[in-house]
């Protein structure tokens, strides 16, 4: 059983999701809005963290070299000593990402993989202490990739903190539970900077259909901050 998958986002009002083009407090008005997005993600029942390729880039652990891929066989979940550790998980198809650590941001790290990655690549997880599994021949299959978290890693609720394609992906997948997500007192206001969702499909196609939002809480913080949290069910026919 997989488990249970929490989106939680921070943004501008209009959606945006990159900070440093977000316009400023208000004369009078301080407050840090990613540690409130982290203590609000601690409030929340979950064991970790699902992120994309170029996010966990940005930690020190972990450089993109150019993948080595081979022909598709059949691969085994490896879990690796985690030492109690919650689940950092990474969306990384195409093993781009090489390790110096087995922790970002305090969970072990997981790798979300194709089957197609190179024999040498999984024995640099090993080494490097990474936990691995896989989405399929090509890492597109994320629910089979969700029901390993849940059946061989015993994750019972992780929050997905990706960018707009990770979490359009998923949403796509119907694998979003619940929404979370802080909207700060601030504007982007540029068409095409990255958003909560960004689903990379056609121009018809409606990634969100068949799901309907029930309100669950709404909460304000420090600066005008709004933290709404929404529960994703699936729409009456």
């Amino acid at each position: 059983m997989r488990p249970k998958i929490i989106c939680h986002m921070v943004s501008s009002i209009d959606g945006r999701l990159l900070p440093s083009r977000w316009t400023p407090p208000a004369k009078g008005v301080s407050f840090d809005v990613s540690a409130q997005y982290e203590a609000v993600a601690a409030r929340i029942d979950a064991k970790g963290f699902i992120i994309g390729r170029t996010t966990m880039a940005e930690f020190s652990v972990a450089t993109e070299r150019e993948p080595t891929l081979g022909q598709a066989v059949k691969r085994d979940a490896h879990q690796a000593d985690r030492q109690g550790k919650d689940l950092s998980v990474v969306i990384d198809p195409k093993g781009k990402l090489h390790y110096s650590d087995n922790t970002a941001s305090g969970g072990h790290i997981l790798a979300v993989l194709s089957e197609k990655v190179s024999d040498a690549y999984l024995q640099a997880l090993r080494t490097a202490g990474v936990s691995y599994c896989f989405a399929g021949e090509d890492g597109d299959d994320l629910h089979l990739a969700m029901d390993t978290l849940g059946q061989v890693f015993g994750a019972k609720a992780i929050l997905l903190e990706g960018g707009g394609r990770i979490n359009g992906a998923f949403l796509k997948a119907g694998l979003i539970d619940e929404v979370s997500l802080l909207v700060t007192a601030s504007i982007d206001g540029l068409a095409g900077v990255p958003s909560i969702f960004d689903y990379a499909g056609e121009e018809n196609e409606k990634p969100a259909a068949g799901q309907s939002l029930r309100h669950v809480a709404t909460e304000t913080l420090e600066g005008g901050t709004v933290w709404m949290r929404y529960q994703v069910e699936k729409a009456e026919a």
